[in-house]
């Protein structure tokens, strides 16, 4: 597995944590990734609200024409990843 700590993705963090507001960051992802690598985060976070609240993978699939491995990949980082798509819904759902 790749090392994922490095000064590389350190700086791209900083760069992240720098942007001020939503235009910014569309300014940024626009210019960093493809739209369609902007368009399969976003819905890998709307199936990890979606399997949060209790939906199923086929509800997911209906709701995101995503995969049944991709949607099994998100679920999995829920259970036992990192913790980061906890930390964004939670702070998301408190504004």
């Amino acid at each position: 597995m790749e090392k994922i700590h490095t000064p590389e993705v350190d700086a791209l963090f900083d760069a992240i944590l720098s942007l001020e507001n939503r235009e910014e960051c569309y300014k940024f992802f626009e210019d960093a990734l493809t739209t369609k690598e902007i368009l399969d985060i976003a819905q890998r976070l709307k199936a990890a609200r979606m399997l949060k609240s209790g939906k199923s993978y086929t509800e997911v699939i209906a709701a995101t024409g995503m995969s049944t491995a991709t949607i099994s990949r998100v679920s999995k980082a829920l259970e036992r990843g990192a913790g980061g798509y906890a930390i964004v819904m939670e702070r998301v759902e408190d504004k």
